[in-house]
């Protein structure tokens, strides 16, 4: 091979990939950073840390607001929810960047892409998916499925052997991954279930027993199902979700600790952070709640939970997606509206809900008089509704 794209992130697997890679395979690595609104201290100098391994070149590649506005939106409005609790922040992450990968491989007639991905987790998954699906002839390399090495240690001697500097060292007691949805974190005292998770185990939000002892109110207009507006100030999708997760943050929303299951086999546990999502989240639920007709409700719900596992399974290219996103776009194009949430100690709750587009009619719903509804007439739907029930009862005796 002449030439090989890395996933590189400036960490200590990937700064050890690229040595590897030049001797394995006699090549020239040509690295690419994806800015997907991780924290800026990670891309700071990572070009030059590139370099230092060995790069023939090294790229940055702002997909930011692709992320936020072609991958969260389209997930977030389907309702999909990873077993019930999960926002899939890591998951929506890698079709982006992947994508990215296979972009600038074309672009430089590379042979191959190769990721740092371990051969235990679900991001070797979805990182060649997408590979795959997009570009079938490149070759993908994974290392930590081929290499001896089998420990931080390993890689740290390595680097060392090889006389590349690193800032690394062999104490990591956790493993953190942020974009601009959330943070994840896993080992450390999270691999044991019995055992209570600590401050450790969170970096972006506050803990909600310490978080302000006054509610605050937010403001999210929304058009289309997306998010325009935060207490009537213009922004762009990427610019509204990092307000409000620096709002959720201050009063601990969006904290979770949860045991999944993963999609080669076994289970594992992580706590994961997603104050602006657990916002938007919030909010559009409680938007569909007065727009959307019961069918129309129930369709997207069950639409959601495929997408979930879609999603998690970085299955992103696939016909299934585009059909279920074509669907969710469907019910999204009436989810106009304002939504007010109020936050405290944790909790995020919808307390305002209005749209030109509710179906939400108090005349029809109050339990006072009203002139609209003749309530003789639920006799002869419920007798026709619960008719099968009747006969059936009727055989039977």
């Amino acid at each position: 091979m002449k030439k090989i794209v890395l996933a590189y992130s400036g960490g200590l697997d990937t700064s050890a990939i690229i040595p590897w890679l030049k001797e394995n395979y006699d090549c020239e690595v040509y690295a690419l950073v994806a800015d997907v609104g991780q924290d800026k201290n990670e891309l700071v100098d990572v070009k030059q840390k590139a370099f230092n391994s060995g790069a023939k070149d090294c790229v940055v590649v702002d997909l930011k607001e692709d992320f936020v506005k072609n991958y969260i939106y389209p997930t977030i409005l389907s309702g999909a929810l990873y077993e019930g609790t999960y926002l899939l922040g890591t998951s929506m992450a890698r079709p982006v960047i992947a994508k990215a990968l296979v972009d600038y491989a074309i672009s430089i007639n590379a042979d191959a892409i190769a990721h740092g991905a371990t051969g235990k987790g679900n991001d070797q998954v979805r990182f060649e998916y997408t590979i795959n699906a997009l570009a079938p002839k490149l070759e993908v390399i994974a290392p930590w499925r081929i290499w001896n090495m089998k420990s931080r240690e390993d890689l740290l001697d390595f680097l060392a052997l090889k006389n590349i500097k690193t800032t690394a060292s062999k104490e990591k007691i956790y493993s953190k991954d942020a974009n601009a949805w959330h943070i994840s974190t896993e080992g450390g005292v999270l691999e044991d279930t019995t055992t209570f998770n600590n401050e450790d185990c969170f970096c972006l939000s506050v803990n909600p027993k310490i978080a302000p002892n006054e509610a605050e109110l937010v403001k999210l207009s929304i058009e289309k199902g997306v998010v325009t507006k935060v207490n009537d100030i213009s922004l762009s999708p990427y610019e509204a979700l990092n307000k409000l997760n620096e709002i959720g943050a201050k009063h601990g929303v969006g904290r979770i600790d949860i045991v999944e299951n993963r999609l080669v086999g076994m289970k594992s546990r992580g706590c994961y952070e997603t104050p602006g999502g657990t916002i938007i989240n919030t909010a559009l639920r409680a938007l569909e709640q007065i727009v959307l007709d019961r069918d129309s409700l129930k369709l997207r719900a069950m639409l959601g939970l495929e997408m979930s596992y879609l999603v998690y399974d970085g299955k992103w290219f696939c016909p299934t997606r585009a059909a279920i996103s074509a669907a969710i776009n469907e019910f999204s194009k009436d989810l106009n509206g304002e939504i007010i949430i109020e936050l405290y100690k944790g909790n995020c709750n919808a307390m305002s809900k209005s749209s030109p587009n509710s179906l939400f009619d108090k005349d029809f719903a109050t339990f006072s008089e009203d002139e609209v509804y003749n309530q003789f007439d639920a006799a002869g739907f419920i007798r026709l509704f619960s008719l099968s029930a009747k006969i059936r009862a009727l055989k039977k005796s």
